[in-house]
């Protein structure tokens, strides 16, 4: 029922130019979310267990993972990374076509 909510909300905000553009440029923030929360569980470790290994608290990771990506380092994403035994990769890629 909320994803659905959810869903019909989403898709009538995205016939907004503005708010398309807005969302979009969100995903590369998201990609890399979703690849700390799939290593991290791949790896068979917690939230606490992380923390640990990367110095922080568990909370800090908790808001990491719910979207405080914006205010991480890249310092900080290396620390995740090695945690994880994982290699940082960050690049710089031409923006698609508009028409594409």
């Amino acid at each position: 029922m909320i994803r659905g909510t959810f869903q019909k909300h989403l898709d009538e905000n995205m016939k907004d130019p503005e708010f398309r553009k807005a969302w979009h440029d969100l995903d590369p923030e998201f990609e890399l979310l979703e690849s700390i929360i799939k290593a991290r569980e791949k790896a068979r470790m917690s939230q606490a267990q992380l923390a640990k290994k990367v110095g922080t608290k568990q909370s800090a990771i908790s808001r990491l993972e719910t979207g405080a990506l914006g205010t991480a380092t890249v310092a900080t994403l290396k620390k995740i990374a090695d945690a994880l035994d994982m290699r940082l990769v960050v690049k710089l890629r031409a923006k698609r076509s508009a028409r594409a």
